[in-house]
């Protein structure tokens, strides 16, 4: 996983969720959940990559920053709850998915 679209396409495959750009800022996507429209993936491009902000266990949160150098502290949010994903080829998809996964679980609605 490289681009926007493919974090978005894998996002929108989770049950009872949609696609928003609440910013009116084109460099930002946000995956929500329908029934509290509460964030669990968040979209943008920085520093010449595309970078997923997700909600991390905080029991795994750090796991995931030691394991892979482009996961780290989230950009913008509560780095306590938050990973930030760079999308820059070192980290395997499938553990993506798994974050972009577990962050759809612990996001609440």
């Amino acid at each position: 996983m490289k681009t926007r679209e493919e974090a978005v396409q894998y996002a929108l495959t989770f049950p009872d969720v949609y696609r928003d750009e609440p910013f009116h800022d084109l460099n930002w996507t946000v995956i929500r959940k329908k029934k509290s429209r509460k964030v669990f993936l968040w979209i943008f491009e920085r520093e010449g990559h595309i970078w997923l902000n997700v909600k991390a266990d905080p029991e795994w949160r750090d796991f995931w920053r030691e394991v892979y150098p482009s996961v780290v502290p989230a950009y913008h949010l509560n780095k306590k709850y938050w990973n930030s994903i760079i999308l820059d080829g070192t980290v395997p998809e499938e553990k993506i998915r798994q974050m972009i996964g577990e962050s759809y679980d612990l996001v609440k609605g």
